[in-house]
């Protein structure tokens, strides 16, 4: 490789390709066209002498010399950006595309509502939001940040605690009128519920019916918390949500408050090495002052001080 004759350029185009597996959508990243990311891989290719993706109908994909060559080229990416950082005061390295990966109903109930602040700070970063109902893999970097309910178990992952957020049941004050309020847990086996379908929960601190009564049995179920929370406010039944997302609504009505407080947690995560790019680390920052400024929103209780980062 040492007579190569290739750019720096070239290798983000190769990045970009990597990380999607589609040139349109690398195109769409590099605010280039279809063609010119498809020349850019040829060139990259044959200044290499070796082939780096397999091309398919689905898209491109990495041959096993290509995964060898994306390590090399993340690590001439950190370098070139902090490099970058470092000679701009750090506005430089804040340029680019940040994928960040987040629950839905964190994305929805309360990250979006911050996003005309966070362009307003950022203006060069452009965000990808994901929220789809699976955890995306760091490892391929299929997202550069997560928030997930689960810190990463070993690996090569930095995370950290960004908040706990705490759930209670709720039923509109309509259907409460009509059925009549629990008193007891043992009340609530009278009542239509409404949770997660139980084969599809993608992470432990959903399952949240067990821990309020071991026979409560949903008669409704979605993957999705945005149905969970319509189909509770329709008069459907009783639902466990987040006080973050319920609170918003004023004709839902805690049940049991006082003896029923769920307590789950958000974190922040992403790999190591990427924690180290400006425009992630601007992510991780933002995310971090938004929730601590969010007067207690995710807890119900005020929050005292910022915790160390």
């Amino acid at each position: 490789m040492s007579n190569a004759s290739f750019t720096w350029d070239d290798l983000q185009f190769f990045l970009a390709v990597a990380r999607t597996g589609q040139l349109s959508t690398a195109a769409r990243q590099l605010r280039s066209s279809h063609a010119t990311v498809s020349r850019r891989i040829d060139r990259l290719e044959f200044a290499l002498k070796v082939k780096l993706f397999e091309r398919n109908p689905r898209g491109y994909v990495l041959t096993t010399m290509g995964q060898r060559f994306i390590e090399t080229a993340e690590k001439i990416e950190q370098e070139t950006e902090r490099l970058q950082a470092d000679l701009a005061g750090g506005a430089t390295g804040q340029r680019g595309v940040v994928r960040l990966s987040a629950p839905e109903g964190f994305s929805n109930f309360f990250f979006t509502h911050t996003l005309p602040d966070f362009t307003g700070r950022h203006p060069s970063i452009s965000l990808e939001l994901v929220t789809i109902q699976q955890i995306m893999a760091l490892s391929r970097k299929e997202a550069d940040v997560a928030v997930v309910l689960d810190a990463p178990k070993g690996g090569p992952y930095f995370s950290e605690k960004l908040t706990d957020y705490h759930l209670k049941i709720y039923g509109t004050r309509d259907y409460l009128a009509r059925r009549g309020e629990p008193r007891t847990r043992d009340d609530l086996l009278e009542h239509a519920f409404i949770g997660y379908i139980q084969d599809m929960i993608f992470a432990p601190g959903l399952d949240y019916l067990g821990d309020i009564h071991p026979r409560i049995r949903p008669n409704f179920q979605s993957s999705s918390i945005f149905s969970q929370l319509t189909a509770t406010r329709s008069g459907l039944g009783l639902c466990v949500l987040p006080i973050f997302i319920a609170e918003q609504y004023p004709e839902l009505q805690v049940v049991l408050e006082d003896d029923v407080d769920l307590c789950r947690h958000y974190w922040i995560a992403c790999h190591h090495d990427l924690r180290q790019v400006a425009r992630v680390r601007t992510v991780i920052e933002f995310l971090r002052d938004v929730v601590h400024g969010s007067g207690g929103s995710f807890t119900g209780r005020p929050v005292a001080s910022r915790p160390a980062s």
